[in-house]
């Protein structure tokens, strides 16, 4: 099974929600749809994506590449853009606001999340555990 995944994102300006409709698909393929906990996991997951790829629109530049890998029950997401400025809030969190949510998200809905530089700008990342996935070496004796 393919465990890695790699979205150019540089055919046209893609769409936040192609971008999300993407994600949702090879979700589907490595994890299936199969209950409550999983389903809220990969809605989390769509969230964080769609917000990552709007913060690169908004902060970053152009969002280039997104790239999603699979290990056993765990997701990592990368978007890369063309800033090389690193993401940070600006001022405390305050939910009544129309905007500014995006890293307090990633705060609350991830397992871990960074940035590392890449070429001229940077990738934003994110990993979050999606519950009931079965990763390519699950039941297999350690040895």
């Amino acid at each position: 099974m393919e465990t890695s995944r790699r979205i150019p994102l540089t055919d046209g300006a893609p769409t936040v929600g192609e971008c999300r409709d993407r994600t949702a698909a090879v979700l589907h393929e490595w994890f299936g749809r199969d209950g409550g906990t999983e389903r809220a996991a990969v809605d989390d997951v769509l969230l964080l994506v769609s917000e990552l790829v709007t913060n690169a629109y908004t902060h970053g530049g152009a969002p280039y590449e997104l790239l999603l890998d699979r290990v056993g029950d765990r997701l990592w997401v990368q978007v890369s853009d063309t800033s090389p400025v690193r993401p940070r809030p600006h001022g405390p969190h305050k939910a009544g606001r129309p905007s500014g949510h995006g890293l307090y998200l990633l705060e609350r809905l991830a397992d871990a999340w960074g940035w590392v530089p890449r070429g001229a700008g940077k990738a934003v990342w994110f990993e979050i555990t999606v519950l009931g996935g079965v990763g390519p070496h699950d039941g297999e004796a350690d040895g």
